[in-house]
């Protein structure tokens, strides 16, 4: 699934706070997914920059994103865990998750995220994440 359209649809519809935020996908192919998330003063910390829930929410829904890119849309596993490495601060937005399914399986999933200011090449965060499917898609 790479239209583009219709994996926002779907994110926005799996997620609604994806849909709150204004999240869309940008770029999508096999196992890869690009999100961008606009800037929006209810998603700041205090130093005009984007929080770290909200960087963790994106990040989460980038990898959903890519794991759906690799299952016509249809997808039935969540995230088991996740470790986020915050480097620099994103600023104020609108930021770009760019997730890729590093290892598939039948059971457990890996995946990578770096996040990074719109325009920018300097990682703001850096995550891993595994996935446990709970049920086939």
């Amino acid at each position: 699934m790479h239209d583009l359209a219709e994996l926002t649809r779907i994110v926005r519809w799996g997620v609604p706070l994806a849909d709150q935020w204004g999240i869309e996908v940008i770029h999508a192919e096999e196992g890869v997914a690009h999100l961008r998330l606009p800037a929006s003063p209810t998603l700041l910390r205090p130093g005009n920059t984007v929080s770290g829930p909200a960087i963790m929410g994106l990040v989460d829904v980038a990898m959903w994103a890519a794991l759906l890119t690799t299952t016509q849309g249809r997808d039935n596993s969540v995230t088991s865990s996740m470790n986020v490495n915050f480097l620099r601060p994103a600023g104020p937005g609108p930021i770009v998750a760019e997730a890729r399914v590093v290892k598939g399986g039948k059971r457990m999933l890996y995946g990578e995220i770096v996040v990074r200011a719109t325009n920018s090449d300097e990682i703001a965060a850096h995550c891993t994440t595994h996935w446990v499917v709970i049920a086939k898609p």
